[in-house]
């Protein structure tokens, strides 16, 4: 009858939790939006293909490699008054091929929107409550489409009271990769007014390469920060996270209380839990999925397991570490 009355007892605590989630939704605290400047400028870096093919051997084993197709174009029966002629008809065939792809303008451009397409997509798949990453154009249509008309005479508009709008900027580069078989190495670097820098790296085909990098932009603007602060009922309610970390592991949940205790903040109750959960990491929130998370008083929440309660006694998993953060 007790296990009974419990698990009735939590499911109605899953009822208020789930009403808080919709009205928390409705009037969480959302986190200051980032704008950054609409124009992306990619500046083509060393070409690592090439540099591959000068340094990548040792001059003996491009020798080793001259001779042997030396050997087999006499084998095939070519004069050997020809073969230094032969060698140099492929390799100028060959640097013209690069020559041409590398100069055909338009891959900075490419980059550009195909972040912005990326990292559209991703939001839209995974569609986050509020969207903290936009890119803002201060210019007026009819001159945004003359410049559009005109790609080489871009002109910034630096107007101040724009430019207070301005979160940050971003730019990088691109540069052929080792492997010379036509994928990119991409840097991206977002510079924030604050003084924060961001820096993202990705390897892949122009057409693909921003399908990364895009998920990595995402991730590193919307997940949740630590410390931040959620609207919970009527209240706020600070994450604070754990000492050294966003989220920690303890040995037990006593340990986990204690960490908490000295930055002077708790662990979530279940409801609190529960609560972050049904938000997710990208409105705020902390999934709890496949974790065993610390409560006091020596208890976990254990979300797998549903029946009679997820809330259990740390005696029932004896050797493992839980998972927990702070909140104030």
């Amino acid at each position: 009858m007790v296990s009974l009355w419990n698990a009735k007892k939590f499911t109605m605590k899953r009822l208020i939790v789930l009403l808080l989630i919709f009205a928390g939704q409705a009037m969480a605290q959302a986190l200051p939006s980032v704008n950054l400047w609409p124009q992306i400028p990619f500046i083509r870096g060393s070409d690592l293909c090439q540099y591959h093919d000068a340094y990548g051997r040792s001059k003996s084993e491009q020798m080793t490699e001259l001779t042997r197709i030396v050997l087999s174009l006499l084998r095939e029966g070519a004069e050997s008054k020809n073969v230094v002629n032969i060698l140099n008809a492929m390799d100028a065939q060959v640097n013209k091929q690069r020559s041409i792809a590398a100069t055909s303008p338009g891959m900075d451009v490419l980059l550009a929107a195909s972040l912005k397409a990326s990292l559209d997509f991703v939001y839209r798949d995974r569609n986050p409550q509020n969207r903290r990453l936009t890119f803002f154009n201060p210019t007026p249509m009819n001159e945004l489409l003359r410049l559009l008309r005109d790609p080489a005479n871009r002109q910034a508009v630096w107007d101040p009271k724009v430019l207070s709008q301005l979160s940050g900027v971003a730019w990088g580069t691109y540069s052929y990769a080792p492997s010379c078989r036509g994928d990119l190495v991409i840097t991206l670097h977002i510079e924030m007014t604050c003084g924060q820098s961001l820096n993202f790296q990705a390897l892949g085909f122009p057409e693909q390469v921003m399908q990364n990098m895009g998920i990595q932009v995402f991730e590193a603007f919307q997940q949740t920060q630590f410390p931040s602060k959620i609207k919970y009922g009527t209240r706020d309610l600070e994450l604070l996270g754990a000492p050294g970390a966003p989220i920690g592991k303890a040995p037990t949940p006593e340990t986990a209380q204690a960490a908490c205790k000295a930055s002077h903040s708790r662990l979530p109750t279940a409801d609190e839990y529960e609560y972050l959960s049904g938000l997710g990491q990208w409105n705020g929130g902390v999934c709890t999925k496949s974790k065993l998370w610390a409560m006091a008083g020596g208890m976990v929440l254990a979300p797998d397991l549903k029946n009679p309660s997820p809330v259990r006694h740390a005696n029932e998993f004896p050797g493992q570490d839980f998972s927990f953060y702070c909140v104030r």
